[in-house]
């Protein structure tokens, strides 16, 4: 096995996330974002594509189910587990509105949209955050490269400066847990 290799990327990956860390306000910001929709009784919809949908369906479970505290389910949701619906909206409308009818049917003012994006380029992600605003729902993007047009389409968002698509994944998810502890931590008080 390639020894080089396995240094090169963990290392790659401590560099990334010891960059990140200078941005813990920002961090905190957006876990406060997620913070005020639940306190009001909204729902988090967390969507995005390939891993990236993964990671989406992976942190709706750390709310509704639990992360390291026990205590009361939290309203969350991924909108990439419906088989059916997303065939459907993709087969009748086009890839590009698969999240945008979810957001249209199912998200409400008081909610947070999550999107998860390693380019900011989706377009299935772009017309959900559009269709978001269009319901006065707030979302958040977490997005890699550049930022892509995610950056200006969604209310907030943060950038992890990557382009390896892998590494970004890695620091979203890293991040989503960062913010679901500080939920239970200031829910649970």
């Amino acid at each position: 096995m390639n020894q080089e290799l396995i240094q090169r990327e963990l290392q790659a990956l401590a560099q990334l996330a010891t960059t990140m860390a200078s941005q813990g306000p920002q961090i905190a910001r957006l876990a406060g974002r997620y913070l005020s929709a639940l306190r009001s009784g909204g729902t988090l919809f967390f969507a995005g594509n390939g891993g990236s949908a993964a990671d989406a369906q992976h942190i709706a479970a750390e709310y509704v189910v639990r992360f390291r505290a026990q205590r009361a389910s939290y309203a969350a949701v991924a909108l990439t587990t419906d088989t059916s619906l997303i065939t459907a909206a993709g087969n009748d409308l086009g890839f590009a509105e698969i999240f945008a009818r979810q957001v249209e049917g199912l998200c409400r003012p008081g909610d947070l949209l999550v999107l998860h994006s390693t380019s900011g380029e989706s377009e299935n992600l772009v017309r959900a955050a559009q269709a978001a605003r269009a319901k006065q729902v707030a979302s958040v993007a977490l997005l890699g490269r550049g930022g892509g047009r995610l950056l200006t389409e969604a209310d907030d968002a943060l950038v992890v400066p990557s382009d390896v698509t892998s590494h970004v994944q890695e620091i979203h998810l890293a991040i989503e847990h960062i913010i679901v502890e500080l939920i239970e931590a200031e829910l649970s008080e």
